[in-house]
């Protein structure tokens, strides 16, 4: 597969907006078995997609086309989770992380055009080299104060913005303030639905989605729901311990393949 030629003046692919139809049509089997794992996974866990989708086809596209993407999946998958479970969201926890979301997100948008695409990727690699090693710590039994929402909410806006993976810090957030699990999906499938909303509408504004970069995700869409099937599935057997490590793995082999890609 040819990659788009870079421009060293700013150290993205210079037609980071634009696919030719044999470029996006070649992306399309590839894109579809990155989609059919990421979203494994978050069957099983019911977080984690973007996690595993982003740094994998920040491999073949830039940022700037593969976030707004993984944010259109991520939320499909969100609201349907926080309608099955809309009884069960803690709005008292909720509404805390939702102002400082909001600001991280518009920084983000504000950051997206003017940083270099390289530094977004070495950045994005080490966060997830991080996140993964974490999953292999000790859980601390730790109950969180509301306090920490506004850290959280700005760290998750700020990087799910940036990167598609904002992810970590609400999960971390959420578990610390010892929501039982069904709970615990419930409400944060329903700020995922808040914060990818506004994601969404800002990078519609700004231009990021294309009719090529659309039928991409049209072309993931069933895998990436095959995937959240069928770990939905795979949830029940898998202990909570073992299903740390598998997505620590995972993380550590995504993180430092897009470490290895950018050095």
């Amino acid at each position: 597969m040819t990659r788009i030629k870079a421009n060293p003046a700013q150290g993205e692919p210079s037609r980071d907006k634009n696919l030719s139809p044999m470029e996006a049509y070649a992306l399309y089997p590839l894109a579809s078995l990155i989609a059919l794992a990421a979203y494994f996974v978050r069957g099983i866990a019911g977080f984690g997609s973007a996690l595993v989708a982003a740094p994998l086809l920040a491999q073949m596209l830039p940022l700037s086309i593969v976030v707004p993407l993984v944010v259109i999946l991520d939320n499909s998958g969100s609201i349907v989770q926080a309608w099955r479970h809309r009884r069960l969201i803690v709005w008292d926890d909720l509404r805390p992380l939702l102002p400082f979301s909001f600001v991280g997100i518009a920084l983000a948008m504000l950051l997206h055009a003017s940083l270099d695409g390289h530094l977004l990727k070495r950045l994005l690699g080490l966060f997830v080299l991080l996140f993964g090693a974490y999953q292999f710590l000790p859980q601390p039994a730790v109950h969180l104060s509301r306090r920490w929402a506004a850290p959280a909410g700005l760290l998750g806006g700020l990087v799910g913005g940036l990167f598609g993976t904002g992810g970590p810090f609400y999960v971390m957030y959420f578990r610390l303030r010892q929501l039982e699990k069904t709970v615990f999906l419930a409400t944060i499938a329903m700020l995922w639905v808040v914060d990818g909303g506004l994601r969404i509408a800002g990078f519609a504004l700004g231009g990021h989605y294309r009719a090529e970069h659309l039928r991409l995700l049209v072309a993931m869409a069933p895998a990436a729901w095959l995937g959240l099937h069928w770990g939905q599935k795979v949830h029940v057997g898998i202990t909570p311990r073992a299903f740390r490590h598998i997505i620590g793995a995972l993380l550590l082999a995504s993180g430092g393949l897009l470490l290895w890609r950018e050095s």
